[in-house]
């Protein structure tokens, strides 16, 4: 259940919004690539900010998160004092088909 939160709600990229270098870009980086990968491993809205295995400090991740929302790969919502995330696979397989399924295969 969605709770409110004092933290403002993530701005959120629509992947027909955004430029094939951009979401390039996006999957470019080890540790979004990691991000990606385990998200596309787990069910939706599961997966919080913290429970992922990444070698990088919180305001590291949050900027990761960022990029990613930024390149529509994940949208993110806050349930209570946690933000959880999930993969936009479908969103993005739309409007970029072929290319998460050849990134998550490594």
């Amino acid at each position: 259940m969605a709770t409110t939160s004092h933290r403002a709600a993530p701005d959120h990229t629509h992947p027909d919004d955004v430029p094939v270098l951009t979401a390039l870009a996006a999957l470019a980086d080890p540790v979004r690539l990691t991000l990606v990968r385990e998200l596309a491993g787990s069910p939706e809205w599961t997966r919080a900010c913290g429970s992922f295995d990444v070698p990088v400090g919180k305001a590291a991740l949050s900027h990761h998160f960022a990029v990613l929302r930024g390149a529509g790969l994940v949208e993110q919502r806050d349930e209570g004092p946690r933000r959880v995330n999930r993969l936009r696979r479908a969103e993005f397989e739309a409007r970029f088909p072929g290319l998460l399924e050849l990134v998550l295969k490594g």
